[in-house]
């Protein structure tokens, strides 16, 4: 299986006194059509979120406000992205495990989905992904 690698993103950030802005397109600055858009806030302190990952599922996971750290695991390693700027995404390939964890007062994480939610993408038990990884590979 060759699934793309998770990179960070730069989202196009338009700077004025007023106050800055920016935003997001689908197919231009991130690679999929935008089917599904949800955020999480209000998460109280030392709480984790995620502990999963998706067969088919892509994702870009931002920071609109706040900061948090997204751990991401391909079945081989892990690598560690803290996001804190707004235009700034983090694109998230299908079949990769993934925990969003030390969220800051306020957070508020937006994740940009390439599908409708279906319970049935995911995949709840870190073995169960390990090994599903490896078959993929074969």
């Amino acid at each position: 299986m060759k699934t793309p690698n998770a990179c960070i993103l730069q989202l196009p950030k338009i700077e004025d006194e007023r106050g800055n802005l920016s935003f997001i397109e689908e197919n231009n600055h991130v690679p999929f059509k935008i089917a599904r858009t949800y955020w999480i806030y209000d998460v109280p302190g030392g709480e984790c979120r995620g502990g999963h990952a998706f067969r088919c599922q892509e994702e870009v996971i931002v920071a609109l406000s706040g900061s948090f750290d997204v751990v991401l695991h391909d079945g081989k390693e892990e690598h560690r992205f803290s996001l804190n700027r707004s235009y700034y995404g983090l694109f998230v390939p299908r079949m990769t495990w993934r925990n969003i964890e030390n969220f800051s007062t306020n957070a508020i994480c937006m994740v940009l989905s390439s599908t409708a939610y279906d319970p049935d993408d995911y995949v709840w038990d870190f073995h169960d992904f390990v090994n599903l990884r490896k078959e993929a590979i074969r």
